[in-house]
């Protein structure tokens, strides 16, 4: 099951790839570093069209400050193709504000994680989720 990490921080992408390694999960990885670089992978435009190549994932972690889109509209742009229902996303960011985690669970994230996640909480996200960790 592909990741697809949607993260424009190179120490965040660093932090995440090492959180999941400390979990015990090596699903692959696929990195967009705006909004919009995630909206033209989940719909396989441009350089992503190459479903072999880039996968459509089974999960994805949406950090919310992004260039060009942010993650809240990532979310009301996914949550516009009927296609992509069966991809999860989680929230994963450094604002720990409730009206964040309410407005990203009304657009349709399944969860919601405060920077830097715990090797716990990966863990125990993949087991809730029922995402197949490789």
């Amino acid at each position: 099951a592909t990741i697809l990490l949607v993260e424009d921080s190179e120490d965040d992408v660093f932090m995440m790839r090492r959180a999941l390694k400390q979990a015990g999960l090596s699903n692959p990885i696929q990195i967009a570093t705006d909004g919009q670089q995630a909206v033209d992978y989940l719909a396989g435009h441009d350089r992503f069209a190459d479903r072999s190549a880039h996968p459509l994932p089974a999960l994805v972690f949406l950090d919310l400050k992004l260039p060009y889109l942010n993650g809240f509209e990532v979310l009301d742009w996914k949550r516009q193709q009927r296609e992509l229902d069966a991809v999860v996303v989680v929230v994963m960011t450094g604002s720990a504000e409730k009206r964040d985690q309410d407005k990203a669970r009304a657009l349709g994230a399944r969860s919601y994680l405060v920077k830097p996640p715990t090797k716990q909480a990966m863990i125990d996200l993949f087991a809730s989720l029922k995402i197949p960790a490789v």
